[in-house]
């Protein structure tokens, strides 16, 4: 897929589940990244999330969680209430994640309070704490890092 956006951000408000005349589940949201080099700087990202990811999103996740993203970019237009044409881009959420460790019965989410976590390992040899993950194609799941590789 040539147009690939993987983003981890902090949801800058709680995500309010909507539907669509056809019954459809839709949140719009947007998430806080900090910059790579300016860790003082963020960028503000419009996502939308639609069916399952949506409801995923807005039963676990609330203001302030990091998530992770996975999706495309799109553009679309739109009038405003003036009528003056407007553009907007935002990412269309495939996949939506958890970040950090799984919290303890009791515990709050243990990302909660640590630094913006490091960009996505690409060695697939890595060890790593367990994703646990969303998307309309598997469903929420936890996956064992049990050290073996699946194939």
């Amino acid at each position: 897929m040539a147009n690939r956006a993987i983003l981890t951000g902090r949801l800058t408000a709680d995500p309010e589940l909507r539907q669509t005349k056809s019954d459809i589940p839709v949140t719009n949201f947007s998430i806080a990244v900090p910059r790579k080099y300016k860790k003082d700087e963020v960028d503000f990202i419009d996502i939308v999330a639609w069916r399952y990811n949506a409801e995923f999103l807005c039963k676990y996740f609330t203001k302030g969680k990091w998530v992770e993203i996975d999706g495309s970019i799109q553009t679309r237009m739109y009038e405003d209430k003036d009528g003056i044409k407007r553009k907007a881009v935002e990412i269309l959420a495939d996949e939506v994640n958890f970040v950090g460790n799984k919290p303890k019965d009791g515990e709050a989410d243990s990302a909660e309070h640590s630094a913006p976590p490091p960009p996505p390992k690409v060695d697939p040899f890595a060890k790593s704490a367990p994703t646990y993950t969303s998307s309309a194609r598997s469903g929420y799941q936890e996956l064992d890092d049990d050290g073996d590789l699946p194939f």
